[in-house]
């Protein structure tokens, strides 16, 4: 082995770090007695030296080699008891990821040495596994942080503009002809002016990515033949998954990506899993924070062989300890300062407040948040659940959060389709859900209003499919959702009816209208825009195949329309500030003639009464939405028959029909209603009025 001259270096920063002279390595561990700093060859194979940190500082072991260089790999042995009774799993025979590496080389190959206990043996996981991990795992890189950003300004979206698209990198890109092949898939594939223009067509000012934080594909999948597709299992929270770069780059090409998204006003939103691990329960690998330290980077149950997990995925991240506190916020600062990113989703966001049984809005992580210079702005939102006592906490995250309304999701599905007692749910969503975010200063932003994400069915199958289809998942038909409120339409699964396309296309366009009319923040699903359709499997996390790729190969005549259809909605939006009011709409007064922001109004054009409400069977609605210059009238019908509505008196002289589900039509320029006139409003529709004055 070389010999590398050794100094004691720095306990901060954490990491490794290229100063221009040298490199400093600085690994927090509370329980550890020894860390081995392990350098290996440029190809990950072979390790050349291993180096003991010299120094330990407030829990801190580092050291500074001045004879290295970026481009170095790396990756740590940490010595201590193996006692899991105890909480502590420390096996220096196992390669360990530093958790602050910027860039990891290679993929994890699965073995039996990637578990710091011996498989098989009668004691279970208490029994130490001795046998050498290096080779199959993968590398950390020492890299260069330097970044050239040149005048890239980020677009800093008002909250009442925005329109978020949730996409997966490798599948927006996977199937599209028009890219070049080697980089589909990847961060450059969404660089291609094609797919930025789409989005940008849209009407998108953000993108929301599926995690891009490293991952790897889970063991069990492996051996099914699967993958782990959606990446809700980070192994580290500072480098990428190397699957989502094109051969031979770096974090470079992430940026890039940023950037072009920047030029063209679009934010970028990322992911984030810091809830749980990919390490997984207590008869999961030992890849990183296990055996580094085990007791402080999770929370531990009451016996501390095992973990306390509000996730479901094993494990729960210990944010109540400082140094695992502080890794998060370096991480978030990271990918803020260096990569320019402009806001993060939550994974299980719940499991972040928790102090064991209870969510606590005011927990250690959301204060920090709060008072953080740098995370102060940028877009925060959270999934409002985990799978803990209480875990479903929608309304309850702090000031300055936006949360994903799962609620709104199901009131608008379960109306569209036709069911009973919906209707007042789905006016308080369509305001804004102003009885859970209208506290504390709260807007009606807070309101993240979709009806599909990636967990779930896409927008085509919810008008497709009665039941779930899950079979290539190889569970049985155990997994994904079983509560879809979905609705065939007559027929489950393709069908060459015309009827029933035609009525699939009407209700994909009343429900894609609902959030693009309703107040709060609207959220598009990757592919909905064009009929993606993942063959009724409401929980594709493990297909990373055409099930759950884009295929812009696909689109049909139909779906082109349905596209110009969105397009047109989110133009509405655009173009009619009432649709998103910076302030919650109460009915509150305007002026001295009687005109509120927001009426409701029965199909007799009288206005919606306690009674009204009370109706089960009402699925039949008017809402008047004004402001000083201008007045809309949204008229919804969930019945299978028509009915007729008299428009209510206002002061509009006459009406303008902007937006029509039944024929798909967007600001028709002759279609004029005089005021009190009665319109047959059709079966299962949507329209949306503009008042006029001659």
């Amino acid at each position: 082995m070389a010999m590398f001259r050794v100094e004691p270096g720095s306990p901060h920063p954490l990491g490794a770090t290229w100063d221009g002279a040298g490199v400093n390595f600085a690994l927090f561990s509370a329980n550890a007695t020894k860390v081995e700093l392990c350098l290996f060859d440029a190809n990950g194979r072979r390790e050349t030296d291993r180096i003991a940190l010299p120094e330990y500082t407030h829990e801190v072991w580092h050291g500074y080699l001045p004879d290295l260089r970026p481009g170095q790999l790396y990756g740590y042995r940490v010595h201590g008891p193996y006692d899991p009774a105890n909480g502590h799993r420390f096996n220096s025979n196992k390669l360990l990821i530093d958790p602050y590496a910027k860039a990891l080389h290679g993929d994890i190959r699965w073995h039996d040495a990637c578990f710091g206990y011996r498989i098989g043996s009668a004691r279970g996981d208490l029994q130490i596994d001795r046998r050498d991990s290096a080779f199959v795992m993968p590398k950390c890189v020492v890299v260069d942080a330097a970044a050239t950003w040149g005048d890239d300004r980020p677009p800093n979206r008002n909250w009442s503009e925005t329109i978020v698209y949730e996409a997966h990198v490798k599948g927006m890109t996977a199937l599209c002809e028009d890219i070049p092949e080697r980089i589909r898939g990847t961060f450059a594939g969404l660089t291609d002016p094609r797919i930025i223009d789409h989005m940008v067509g849209l009407g998108v000012t953000a993108l929301e990515l599926m995690p891009i934080q490293a991952f790897f594909h889970d063991r069990h999948l492996v051996a099914k033949k699967l993958a782990n597709y959606w990446g809700y299992n980070t192994v580290n929270y500072f480098s990428l998954a190397q699957r989502y770069l094109s051969p031979g780059a770096g974090i470079d090409e992430f940026r890039a990506l940023v950037r072009r998204l920047h030029d063209a006003g679009i934010e970028v939103i990322l992911d984030v899993v810091y809830n749980h691990t990919a390490e997984g329960n207590h008869l999961g690998p030992t890849l990183s924070f296990r055996g580094i330290d085990n007791a402080s980077y999770y929370m531990l149950a009451e016996d501390k062989r095992f973990y306390f997990d509000t996730t479901g995925c094993g494990n729960t991240v210990n944010l109540r300890h400082p140094r695992v506190l502080q890794m998060v916020m370096d991480s978030l600062r990271y990918w803020t300062e260096e990569c320019h990113v402009d806001g993060f989703r939550f994974d299980l966001a719940s499991s972040l407040g928790r102090e064991y049984d209870a969510f606590m809005p005011n927990a250690v992580f959301f204060d920090a948040v709060r008072q953080d210079p740098v995370l102060q702005r940028v877009k925060l939102i959270s999934e409002p659940w985990d799978l803990g006592p209480n875990g479903y906490q929608l309304g309850n995250f702090p000031p300055g959060w936006a949360e994903w309304n799962g609620r709104y999701r199901d009131d608008v599905r379960s109306f569209w389709k036709g069911d009973d007692g919906v209707l007042p749910d789905l006016a308080k969503g369509v305001l804004g859900s102003a009885d859970l975010f209208d506290h504390q200063g709260r807007k009606p932003w807070a309101s993240v209003n979709f009806i599909t994400a990636h967990d779930g069915f896409t927008l085509a199958d919810l008008w497709t499919y009665n039941e779930k289809h899950n079979e290539a998942n190889l569970e049985d038909g155990r997994d994904g959702h079983d509560d879809n409120r979905s609705w065939n339409c007559g027929v489950e699964g393709e069908t060459d009816d015309p009827a029933i396309l035609d009525l699939r296309d009407r209700m994909r366009r009343n429900i894609v209208a609902t959030p693009l009319l309703s107040q709060g923040t609207p959220m598009l699903l990757m592919g909905d825009e064009v009929g993606r359709s993942q063959n009724g499997n409401n929980n594709a996390y493990c297909q990373d195949n055409e099930i759950a790729w884009l295929d812009w190969s696909g689109i049909g005549v139909r779906d082109r329309a349905f596209l110009e259809f969105v397009r047109g909605m989110a133009a509405i939006r655009k173009r009619h500030p009432v649709l998103r009011s910076p302030q919650f709409l109460h009915g509150n007064s305007l002026d001295e003639n009687g005109a509120r922001d927001a009426v409701w109004f029965r199909p007799d054009g009288a206005e919606m009464d306690e009674a009204s409400w009370a109706d089960g069977r009402a699925k039949v609605v008017g809402l008047l939405l004004t402001q000083p210059d201008e007045e809309l009238l949204v008229l919804v019908n969930a019945y299978h028959d028509p009915m007729p509505f008299v428009l209510p008196h206002s002061p509009p002289v006459r009406w303008q029909v902007i937006v029509d589900t039944v024929t798909g039509e967007i600001d028709p320029a002759t279609r004029h209603v005089e005021v009190d006139a009665t319109v047959d409003l059709d079966s299962r529709s949507l329209l949306i009025l503009r008042g006029q004055r001659r």
